[in-house]
């Protein structure tokens, strides 16, 4: 006889059997019957996985309003919350982004004057030697293939775009190097447009942490954690929100050991209190002297 648990599983609310029948037989149940389970369960279109792990149907109310309290929180720590790369112009950040990935931002504000003093525009960065650009580049990692990004978008803004960033998502993403990440950075913070949310680390870290994402299968899955952030975050806050979450997720709640005591959002966090920092890595014995 096959076992059984119940649960409260899915939009719908109602209990649905699970049992430990071999799989063959728990779709051929479903495809005979229609349904999953003996109290009305789910429609046949509802697949497995989505009834074992249900996701939410769309963002609550309660989520929404817990944004904007976050939101208030934010600005009051951090009312000038900004990109922390140096730039003066769209060339200049769409530059320092591309160098930015696997790698931090102290790191490219000490590379990126060097670079910038000696080839001020695109077309000169197009036209550098790959191996100066590499030569200073080189403490960001990656160096080679940043530099043919580097390069290879500066060449296409010369060629389609007179030389000038283009300022939509659909014009930027086409160049080399810049993914919807650096087009949001772009967009946002040199031409003042919010057509999304930037997701780094941690951004994608914070907002798993307050439960503003349901949709990504954890903090690295970007692409679903914006679209979820879009749903719950005003749009002319977008660019704003990115900036201070990157603030407070370097300043208080970081990676191995967030400051929940020291933190103004834990009363906003569902995580907050609950994340052990991992245990520290055990000494390994030291070899033991016999003598001769």
């Amino acid at each position: 006889m096959a076992r059984h648990r119940w649960g409260k599983l899915g939009s719908v609310g109602k209990p649905i059997q699970c049992s430990v029948r071999p799989l063959w037989r728990t779709l051929a149940f479903i495809t005979r019957t229609g349904f999953y389970g003996h109290h009305g369960g789910w429609p046949l279109h509802t697949t497995i996985e989505n009834a074992i792990t249900p996701t939410p149907r769309e963002h609550t109310e309660d989520t929404t309003k817990r944004v904007r309290k976050i939101l208030t929180a934010l600005k009051k720590l951090y009312p000038e919350a900004d990109c922390a790369l140096t730039h003066r112009d769209p060339l200049q950040l769409l530059i320092a982004t591309i160098l930015s990935a696997q790698s931090t931002d102290v790191t490219v504000n000490k590379v990126t004057p060097i670079l910038f003093k000696r080839f001020k525009t695109a077309k000169a960065l197009a036209e550098a030697p790959s191996s100066e650009i590499e030569e200073i580049i080189h403490t960001t990692g990656f160096f080679r293939q940043k530099t043919k990004s580097v390069q290879g978008a500066c060449k296409k803004i010369v060629d389609d775009y007179k030389g000038q960033v283009p300022d939509t998502m659909d014009d930027l993403v086409t160049l080399p190097g810049v993914a919807r990440k650096t087009a949001n950075v772009v967009l946002g913070t040199a031409f003042g447009k919010n057509e999304g949310v930037v997701v780094d680390t941690h951004i994608g870290r914070l907002a798993t942490r307050l439960a503003l994402t349901w949709t990504g299968k954890d903090a690295k899955d970007a692409v679903k954690i914006e679209r979820d952030l879009m749903q719950v975050v005003p749009q002319r806050e977008w660019t704003y929100f990115g900036h201070a979450l990157i603030w407070h997720g370097r300043k208080v709640c970081t990676a191995r050991k967030p400051n929940c005591e020291g933190c103004t959002l834990a009363k906003h966090c569902p995580a907050a209190f609950t994340i052990e920092s991992p245990p520290k890595p055990r000494k390994r014995p030291g070899r033991v002297n016999r003598g001769s």
